[in-house]
């Protein structure tokens, strides 16, 4: 495990299994979400994140933690191992308002409120995102390992862990 992405939908606690992941295996972790927003709130130019991102798929060792459909395939291509953390949406609907006024740092400011357009993103998520994820999923040659609650990651994590002592 070498290079490794860590997916699913927002709230579900991406940052929090990478950061577990990255400790246990000394990868060099990197948050997509840096490379797309900007401390005011704004985003990056496609062409810019696209930069960016390329520089990180060119690195021999990494762990990358976000979703960002429309490069999954590019990831897909590069990694070889990859965590969908696909976790029930009422489970990452509170995910993602207990991280509200609150300092991360997987992104460049504190989310002050629970934005609606956001909280419908993580409503719609297993509509429109999840089944796109699946298919790209499906047709990957990289390990793929499926999460369907905080726990099972976490026992994952400990069972890895204890097999590298």
């Amino acid at each position: 495990m070498e290079r490794v992405l860590v997916i699913g939908c927002p709230g579900a606690g991406k940052t929090r299994f990478a950061k577990a992941l990255a400790a246990e295996t000394g990868l060099p972790l990197f948050h997509l979400d840096l490379l797309w927003h900007r401390p005011d709130k704004t985003t990056a130019p496609p062409a810019v994140f696209d930069a960016a991102l390329d520089n990180l798929l060119a690195r021999p060792r990494w762990i990358l933690d976000g979703n960002y459909l429309r490069t999954l395939p590019r990831r897909l291509a590069r990694c070889d191992t990859v965590f969908l953390l696909d976790y029930p949406v009422a489970l990452c609907l509170s995910g993602a308002a207990e991280r509200i006024g609150k300092k991360r740092e997987d992104l460049p400011f504190v989310e002050e409120e629970f934005d609606e357009e956001f909280r419908r993103w993580i409503l719609d998520f297993p509509r429109d995102q999840l089944p796109e994820i699946t298919r790209q999923l499906a047709g990957c040659s990289a390990r793929v390992i499926v999460f369907r609650g905080r726990e099972e990651a976490d026992r994952w994590l400990e069972e890895h862990e204890k097999s590298a002592e």
